[in-house]
């Protein structure tokens, strides 16, 4: 029986933080699509950024590790699917630098073995996407001057983006040795709903409701470029759907900010939205010891996906900064839930009831 839908699409990770918002965007954007979203459901996978898609029937979800070769195996026979986009990963530095291998088999093993999947599933057809969704901090570091192109050469500094820049060259060298159709695009910090409050935003913005202690880390000189994480995914549909395969796409907003200026920009948003007197929660700022490794500045140049894809961030930093302080203020229960870990119930609630 012939399904109902035009394509069946894989999204790995998709139970986590930019993976959720391309998840939901894809089931309701394209009701035509089927999206299996794959995800271990590791610390920082969480069931109930997707409550409200749950039940859509172009949706289903599957658990499940990149790194079991017969699990992947199996599954893409069985579920012969159109496109992967694939998000799944280790991505917080702080923890690499403590247990690199945790990193090498999530994004490098793990990326080998979707690669390996998908050239068997595709190697009679001239079907087939992998999408492989990476970061700009494969570049290395910036000086004061200058932007990350497509084209600069990759210069990893900690295990985090070591393991990224290697699954790079992996899909890179799946196409030309291989002919794999894949595209790679590499962006800048993502904030927004839904991210786990290991990150810097959502960590200073519980601390602070809680009169906790901001740690800034060195000087707080270091700068970064920001995307609200809605305009990412906006970006991941663009790409999927138009970029050229064999090609990378960077994503970023043209949107600096030194980690301090950015601290104590939120803390005075805080204090608006919190009713507090102006600098209170600045008070809770506290400088410690660098971060190994730790990358001056990123800057992405975006200018290929802006004039070839007719794309560009919806929001300004200040403006999306608010929006997601407002997120997390009105999202108690969620934060509650992640920083107890009781979100890890809802997998069992909810699906293996099922099984």
């Amino acid at each position: 029986m012939q399904s109902k839908f035009q394509k069946n699409i894989l999204i790995t990770g998709g139970a986590g933080f930019i993976g959720s918002h391309v998840v939901r965007l894809f089931v309701t954007k394209y009701p035509d699509y089927r999206i299996c979203n794959l995800d271990k459901l590791t610390y920082a996978g969480n069931l109930e950024n997707l409550r409200d898609i749950e039940h859509q029937d172009n949706y289903n979800f599957i658990k499940g590790d990149i790194t079991d070769q017969q699990f992947i195996f199996d599954l893409f026979a069985k579920e012969k699917f159109d496109a992967v986009i694939h998000l799944a990963a280790e991505s917080h530095v702080d923890r690499s630098i403590k247990s690199p291998m945790d990193f090498i088999y999530a994004n490098v093993v793990g990326t080998v073995q979707l690669l390996n999947a998908a050239k068997e599933t595709w190697k009679d057809t001239q079907n087939g996407l992998f999408y492989h969704i990476s970061t700009d901090e494969v570049y290395g570091s910036l000086d004061d001057g200058g932007y990350f192109l497509e084209s600069t050469p990759y210069d990893p500094q900690s295990p985090y983006s070591a393991s990224k820049a290697s699954s790079d060259h992996f899909v890179r060298a799946y196409h030309n040795t291989y002919g794999l159709p894949i595209i790679i695009s590499n962006c800048s910090n993502n904030y927004g709903p839904n991210q786990f409050p290991e990150k810097l935003i959502p960590l200073f913005i519980n601390n602070i409701k809680n009169n906790k202690p901001l740690p800034v880390y060195g000087k707080g000189e270091n700068v970064r470029d920001w995307l609200y994480v809605i305009d990412h995914a906006r970006a991941i549909d663009k790409i999927f759907h138009h970029g050229t395969v064999g090609d990378t796409y960077n994503i970023g907003g043209f949107n600096e900010w030194k980690n301090i200026d950015l601290v104590k920009l939120l803390c005075s948003i805080m204090d608006d939205k919190l009713g507090r007197s102006a600098g209170t929660s600045e008070k809770l700022i506290t400088y410690v010891e660098d971060r190994a490794g730790h990358d001056l500045r990123y800057a992405i140049d975006a200018r290929k996906i802006m004039e070839e894809l007719n794309w560009e961030p919806s929001l300004q930093f200040e403006e999306g900064l608010s929006k997601t302080v407002d997120w997390y203020l009105q999202n108690t229960e969620w934060l509650n839930h992640v920083t107890s870990g009781s979100y890890k119930k809802y997998y069992q609630e909810q699906y293996e009831k099922n099984v």
